[in-house]
């Protein structure tokens, strides 16, 4: 396989000539897949630039085969696109047993190296660029091609003005397989689109460069990442299923960041607006514009920072565990991970704080009351739901039953093989991390109590919401398998004398097909 230096081209190789053709002149850059120099092309007397692959040391053969063909892959994703916002791809060679690409030379800075510099950028200067940066993933989309890690780094801010995007090291083109083995991520994790950390969509698609580029966006208008955490692994979390801090600094451009930002890919805004939001505001618009469709009251059916449960918590448990191979953190993280939209409803249990939580003991499930249907939030469990709340489909994917004021909504969580002890987590990690995004945040009742004679765990709380105070209750518990069930309710606090009996007759009413 040639050579197996760690650095690819080093310092010393400066002055020397790649292919009979290249005179390196500079180092200009370094980064995970290799070592980019400025270069001289003796034939045609043009300034280049010359990125030769970087091979770590300790990868094995397979995985070395691996870097090599996303390098050609690199080179070939590229050529196939001409636009002025996407690096020009001139010629691809191998030099000393490891592949190179040659490309087109541009002085300039990356977006990442300017916002470390300057901090936080105006929302036209941020428009200005995230407009290049659409027009340039258009493009690449229309040639069949998926960047994959599009973020700061890959944004190039040329000397004379000029926009580009580079470094299309891991795209995908439509019609090849894939280098991605299973169980495997590769981009940088803060930019990575909840879909691919979910796995529900393998290879996902257009829509997964867009959510990147929301994310670049709110970073070059507030100065920093809009999911990072102190892990990876919390990271991930948080792009699967919180929300995030919404952007103080983005004036006219919010709408867009949050129009990208959606976490559900069939509802995110498409290239197509996003080029033509953002020409209106680099061109002589000034209007504020619409803000995206979305149900504005739907949207409050937890407080921020919690995920929203429904059939989320499964799916982003069990894959974004395994992804990030996680599993020693199964049994705690699942609750970290359990819903909570940017604001709503929270339910607050009825009586004072020395109330109990009310589900029976008793493993006889009482007859569904008047007023009441049974309804399948999730595979293996029935509720009873009011007659009268409607089935909606949250932003995050997720499942809750909403009633007709649009304030008061009850999820059900299902999360298989997670543990049985929901409090410690609660009281170690969640409950923090509730408080410090929701204003007003004070626990009313956090304790151990028994589902059908077996372990279980109750959390109730306060938090202050956008329009109203909120109060929210849930249940967790266990079946003998292992799965995990939350049952969550949230109204607004001066409401809920009027909706605690729908938390107790949806607990009290569960009907599973596994054992509890």
């Amino acid at each position: 396989m040639g050579s197996r230096e760690g650095d690819g081209l080093a310092v010393t190789d400066l002055g020397r000539l790649v292919a009979g053709r290249y005179l390196l002149v500079e180092r200009v850059g370094s980064g995970g897949m290799g070592t980019v120099w400025r270069a001289e092309d003796k034939l045609l007397g043009r300034q280049v630039a010359v990125k030769k692959l970087r091979i770590p040391p300790h990868l094995q053969d397979d995985e070395v085969r691996t870097l090599y063909e996303r390098t050609r892959r690199e080179a070939r994703s590229a050529a196939r696109i001409t636009h002025p916002n996407v690096i020009v791809v001139h010629d691809v060679l191998d030099d000393e047993g490891l592949p190179c690409i040659v490309m087109e030379y541009i002085p300039s800075v990356t977006l990442s190296d300017v916002l470390k510099r300057r901090g936080a950028l105006p929302p036209e200067e941020a428009a200005r660029i995230g407009r290049a940066m659409t027009a340039a993933l258009r493009a690449a989309h229309d040639a069949g091609v998926l960047h994959r890690d599009v973020k700061p780094a890959n944004v190039l801010l040329g000397d004379d003005g000029r926009i580009v995007l580079t470094d299309f090291g891991i795209a995908m083109e439509s019609g090849t397989s894939s280098l991605t083995k299973p169980g495997e991520l590769i981009g940088s994790i803060g930019y990575l689109a909840p879909e691919r950390l979910k796995g529900a969509h393998p290879e996902t698609g257009p829509a997964s460069d867009l959510w990147a580029l929301g994310a670049t966006l709110y970073q070059a208008v507030e100065g920093r990442d809009p999911f990072r955490r102190h892990t990876p692994i919390e990271t991930a979390y948080a792009i699967a299923t919180d929300p995030y801090d919404p952007p103080r600094n983005a004036g006219d451009l919010t709408p867009v960041i949050e129009g990208l930002l959606v976490k559900d890919p069939d509802q995110r805004m498409d290239v197509h607006e996003v080029e033509r939001r953002l020409a209106d505001l680099t061109g002589t618009r000034t209007a504020r514009l619409d803000p995206p469709t979305r149900p504005d009251r739907v949207d409050d059916l937890a407080p921020a920072g919690r995920k929203s449960g429904g059939n989320r918590g499964r799916t982003v448990v069990r894959s974004v565990l395994a992804v990030i191979l996680a599993a020693s953190l199964a049994g705690g993280a699942v609750w970290w991970l359990k819903g909570r939209p940017d604001d709503g409803p929270s339910t607050r249990a009825s009586g004072s704080e020395a109330s109990t939580p009310s589900p029976t003991t008793s493993p006889t499930v009482p007859p569904l009351p008047t007023g009441y249907r049974l309804e399948k939030p999730d595979s293996g469990i029935f509720v009873p739901v009011r007659d009268g709340w409607t089935r909606t489909t949250l932003p995050g994917g997720e499942v809750a039953y909403i009633d007709p004021s649009e304030l008061v909504g009850l999820r059900v969580n299902v999360i298989e093989f997670a543990g049985t002890d929901p409090l410690q987590h609660w009281r170690e990690t969640e409950e923090e991390q509730t408080a410090r995004d929701n204003a007003g945040y004070e626990r009313v009742r956090m304790a151990k109590t028994t589902f059908r004679g077996r372990p279980a765990g109750y959390w109730e709380f306060t938090f202050e919401g956008r329009a109203r105070k909120y109060r929210a209750a849930e249940l967790a518990f266990a079946s003998t398998d292992g799965t995990q069930y939350v049952i969550y309710l949230s109204a607004p606090d001066a409401q809920w004398h009027e909706y605690r009996p729908a938390f107790d007759t949806a607990v009290n009413g569960v009907r599973l097909t596994n054992n509890v």
